[in-house]
């Protein structure tokens, strides 16, 4: 059975009951209202909206008086509408990053956006480690998909080599987690520096230049309320990713060539042994931090169910985005470089807030509580929405569903929705049935070698237990080619801004088919659940009551 199928087929099981009580006629939603969010959010006063900045304080204001307007609850601190986070910001200094790889062909020095990309590490102003290398393969350590790449290895102390990605033929979800949690595996093997590869599928999906157009972004982390800088694996101290002629250093006298395990890799199922090389490295790496803050903007709409309204559903959406480009050499004075981030994610914003002045306004208000959260700091490494899952308005434990609205691509009358993670738990079919009378159908994710699944807020509520899918536009009815179009000239360039044919009346269909979502889970008699036997079902809520798949 495909995958449309089964969500079609497990709809048509679990959820009669469970949308029973959705409104019969939708609130109408207005092409004009989307797009004048869209424009004030996207406006070059706001400088792009960048986390910590003026363009983005500006940005929470606008969205807090929405929702006060609309008779919101404030659910930041104390009794306002912010929750403020206190950021660790770190940019390299002026001295430039470098990595020396000495082995048996000698020393060869590579620096910082040339062939290599050396991380920051904030503990360690002035960092510099040396360290013997293991290749680990994929460095993937999980029991249930039967990998082990450091069985037999030797790693305490040393430095990791990895290729970047996941196995093909491992599910795409699934590999993404993987794959985003090699550092924690690194450390727990008692590793203390990382460096990864390229193989043919990653280079093709992230092509190098694509890499380092990014190199020189500052490095950012939350601060927890007792002042400690956050690290999922602090034990870590260095990082680096290696174009080919550094790999090929490091790999100078190995027995096997980086060519043979690349195509070894290509294979489906493909997972190349680990062995120690014949090489070592030094990373040397000066940085500079310092503190900045910036808010998430938090309101919750309560529920009317005296049971259910102790149940939230959290809608959310990324304020942030990534401000002004720097200046280039040779570029001209006069050059737009303000990111105004229109559909990223302004969109999605304008599409929460039109949700929340339709729920807001419903004669019949939602059984369960909405949380509406615009999150800052997604463009950092979705900080904002990690600090909020970890540090919510209410229990994590009264959270039983979220929906993160992402750079919704609003330039084609779109057909079809792909709702990330929703193989995983009855959001999957919720959604599914929620859209389907708008004439809208899911379709699965037409590009899992981007691993959007861990790229987006979602994930973070995810990773506390709670049911979560992140919903996008889909490659139908035009949707691939301008897909394809936004992501090579417009995403994270100045011209995702209000110059695009923006289709305004896909806007307010966006904003009907997620309050359709919404509602659905508000209202229905059981919450969302993850399916029994599901890979973060079992990982992140294993005592949760559980769904049949």
């Amino acid at each position: 059975m495909n995958r449309l199928t089964l969500l079609a087929t497990a709809a048509a099981l679990i959820l009669p009951a469970a949308l029973s009580a959705q409104p019969a006629v939708d609130p109408v939603f207005s092409a004009a209202a989307v797009r004048a969010h869209v424009a004030f959010l996207a406006d070059d006063l706001l400088k792009g909206r960048d986390t910590g900045s003026e363009g983005h304080e500006i940005a929470a204001r606008y969205v807090a008086s929405q929702f006060a307007q609309l008779g919101l609850t404030p659910g930041g601190d104390g009794d306002g509408w912010y929750q403020r986070i206190a950021f660790q910001k770190t940019d390299r200094a002026q001295t430039p990053a470098t990595l020396t790889v000495t082995g048996p062909g000698g020393a060869s020095s590579f620096t910082h956006a040339g062939d290599v990309l050396v991380g920051l590490n904030a503990a360690e102003p002035h960092l510099d480690v040396t360290a013997p290398l293991v290749f680990v393969g994929y460095g993937l350590d999980n029991a249930r998909f039967g990998l082990n790449d450091y069985a037999g290895l030797d790693v305490k102390g040393k430095i990791v080599v990895t290729l970047r990605g996941y196995p093909r033929g491992l599910p795409s979800e699934e590999g993404a987690h993987l794959s985003a949690s090699k550092a924690q595996m690194a450390q727990a093997h008692g590793a203390i520096g990382m460096l990864s590869i390229g193989t043919l599928q990653s280079m093709k999906a992230r092509p190098w230049a694509r890499m380092v157009q990014f190199a020189d972004e500052p490095d950012f982390t939350w601060v927890s309320p007792d002042g400690v800088p956050f690290g999922e694996a602090p034990g870590i101290r260095a990082s680096a990713a290696l174009n080919d002629p550094a790999a090929q250093a490091i790999f100078a006298g190995a027995p096997v060539t980086i060519a043979a395990i690349r195509k070894q890799a290509d294979k489906a199922g493909g997972k190349p042994r680990g062995f120690a090389l014949k090489t070592s490295v030094q990373i040397k790496a000066d940085s500079v931090s310092q503190r900045v803050t910036s808010p998430n903007v938090v309101a919750i709409l309560p529920g009317s169910d005296p049971v259910l309204k102790d149940q939230y559903v959290v809608l959310s959406a990324h304020l942030d985005h990534i401000g002004v480009s720097p200046v280039k050499t040779g570029e001209p004075a006069d050059k737009d470089r303000i990111n105004n981030g229109a559909l990223d994610n302004g969109a999605g914003i304008a599409t929460m807030l039109e949700v929340a002045r339709a729920m807001a306004g419903s004669p019949d208000r939602p059984r369960r509580s909405i949380i509406f959260l615009a999150s800052t700091g997604e463009e950092k490494g979705l900080l904002g929405a990690d600090y909020y899952a970890r540090h919510p308005s209410v229990p994590i434990s009264q959270i039983v569903g979220n929906v993160d609205l992402d750079m919704p691509l609003l330039l084609y009358p779109f057909t079809d929705l792909i709702a990330f993670g929703a193989d995983h738990s009855t959001l999957g079919p919720i959604v599914a049935q929620a859209v389907a009378p708008m004439g809208v159908k899911l379709s699965p994710d037409p590009m899992p070698q981007e691993t959007i699944f861990v790229r987006s807020d979602h994930y973070k509520f995810v990773k506390q237990g709670v049911p979560a899918v992140f919903l996008a536009t889909g490659y139908a009815n035009g949707g691939e080619k301008a897909w394809d179009a936004f992501l090579k000239d417009a995403y994270h360039r100045p011209g995702d801004d209000m110059s695009q044919a923006i289709d305004w009346d896909a806007g307010a269909r966006f904003a009907q088919a997620n309050y359709r979502i919404t509602r659905a889970m508000a209202d229905g008699d059981a919450p969302p659940r993850w399916f029994a036997r599901d890979f973060f079902g079992d990982l992140f809520a294993p005592q949760a009551q559980k769904a049949a798949k």
